[in-house]
C-alpha cells in the first residue's frame, strides 16, 4: 500500500484530491495538513511514501516545507501548483531545486469527463515517485552497472555544435544543475526534452533562465538552431530539427505516451545526418524514452553520455539506453558538464 500525505490549506482542494485518489486500491492518504508546519511534523511522525504538497500555505509554505522535509525525512514530493500563475509556478520549481521531483496543476474540480484522465495522471505520478529512494543530496558514486570507456579525446574545434539533452522524473533539477556549469559564451545550441506537467513547459524555461548562464526560452516553430542558445521543447509538441537546421514543432502521435519526446529530438537530429555534430546526454527517468534515439544517434558518431545510476532519481532511460550499446560513457552528474565542454569549440 502506498501512504500518502496531502498538504493544500484548500478544503476543496484536499477533498478533490481524496476523490482522485480515492480510484486507485493501492492508495491510502495517511494525513491530511493545511499548513506547511503540519506537513513536515507529519511525514517526521508517519513517513509516507509521498508527500503531495501546495506551494502557497499559511505558518510554513510549500517551499520552506521542502526544505525542512528533505533536510530531516528525505521523502518523495509531488508539488501542486497553479500552471496558470507565474509567481505559483516559479515557487513551485524553486521547490524542485530543494529537492522534490515533480509538479503537476493543482486540481480544483473535474468534470465527469476530465475526471478519469485527471485521476490517472496524479495515480501514476504518486505510484512512479513512491518507487523512488530520496535524499537531501546526491549519493555518493557507486560504480556503474558497466565500466565507463576511457574519456574520449577532445574534438576539433567547432566539431560538436549540438548539445541535446533528454530527461524525465527527476530532470529538472538536474538539467538545471548540468547547464548552470556551462559558461556564458558556450559554442553550442543546447536543446532540452525534459517531460514535465502540461502548462509548466514555459515556467521551466523561465527559471532555468534565470540560474544559468545561458539564455534559455521555448522553443518556437522555424526559428534556426544557434549556438548559445538553450532551446526547450514545449508541452504538447515533439521539438525536432529539420533538415535546415531550423526547429520544428511536430503535432505527430506521442512516443512512449509522450509528448514531447526524447526519441523524438534524437532522431530528427540522426534523421538530418547531425550525429557527428552532436552530444547527447540522457539523464534521470523513468521508461525508456530517448534509447532508440541515442542508439541511432551514436551510430552516426555522436558522443553519447548517460547519467549513472549512483546519482539518478529513475535510472529506468539512462539504463535502457545503455543497454542498447548506445553510450559511450556513463558518469555521475557531477561529471558530465566536465566531460561535454572539452567537445564543443571554444
Amino acid at each position: 500500500m502506498i501512504r500518502v500525505l496531502i498538504a493544500d490549506d484548500s478544503p476543496l482542494v484536499r477533498a478533490v484530491l481524496r476523490d482522485l485518489l480515492a480510484q486507485a486500491t493501492d492508495i491510502d492518504i495517511v494525513a491530511e495538513v493545511g499548513d506547511g508546519r503540519a506537513a513536515v511534523a507529519q511525514t517526521a511522525l508517519l513517513r509516507p511514501d509521498v508527500v503531495i504538497m501546495d506551494v502557497m500555505m499559511p505558518e510554513m509554505d510549500g517551499i520552506e516545507a521542502v526544505a525542512t522535509i528533505m533536510a530531516s525525512t528525505p521523502t518523495p514530493i509531488l508539488m501542486l501548483s497553479a500552471n496558470t500563475d507565474p509567481t505559483d509556478s516559479r515557487s513551485a520549481f524553486s521547490a524542485i531545486r530543494l529537492g522534490a521531483l515533480d509538479v503537476m496543476a493543482k486540481p480544483a474540480g473535474a468534470t465527469t469527463d476530465a475526471f478519469g484522465q485527471m485521476a490517472e495522471l496524479l495515480i501514476n505520478k504518486v505510484r512512479s515517485l513512491s518507487r523512488i529512494r530520496v535524499m537531501h543530496h546526491f549519493r555518493a558514486h557507486r560504480r556503474s552497472i558497466m565500466p565507463a570507456p576511457a574519456p574520449a579525446p577532445a574534438a576539433r574545434e567547432g566539431q560538436r555544435r549540438i548539445l541535446a539533452i533528454g530527461a524525465s522524473t527527476g530532470g529538472p533539477k538536474v538539467v538545471m544543475q548540468l547547464l548552470k556549469e556551462l559558461p556564458g559564451d558556450f559554442a553550442a545550441a543546447v536543446l532540452i526534452v525534459q517531460h514535465i506537467a502540461d502548462g509548466f513547459a514555459a515556467g521551466f524555461a523561465e527559471w532555468l533562465d534565470r540560474e544559468v548562464p545561458l539564455p534559455v526560452a521555448l522553443a518556437r516553430d522555424g526559428e534556426p538552431v544557434r549556438s548559445g542558445r538553450v532551446l526547450v521543447a514545449p508541452n504538447g509538441a515533439h521539438l525536432t530539427v529539420n533538415d535546415a537546421g531550423c526547429i520544428a514543432l511536430s503535432p505527430a502521435p506521442p512516443l512512449h505516451c509522450c509528448r514531447p519526446a526524447v526519441d523524438a529530438l534524437f532522431q530528427s537530429l540522426a534523421a538530418a545526418q547531425r550525429g557527428g555534430e552532436t552530444v547527447g546526454v540522457i539523464l534521470t527517468g523513468m521508461g525508456s524514452d530517448g534509447a532508440a534515439g541515442l542508439q541511432a544517434l551514436h551510430r552516426q558518431g555522436a558522443f553519447t553520455i548517460a547519467q549513472d545510476e549512483a546519482s539518478c532519481a529513475v535510472f529506468g532511460m539512462p539504463k535502457a539506453a545503455i543497454e542498447r550499446g548506445a553510450v559511450d560513457q556513463i558518469l555521475p552528474l557531477a561529471e558530465i558538464t566536465a566531460a561535454v565542454r572539452p567537445l564543443f569549440g571554444r
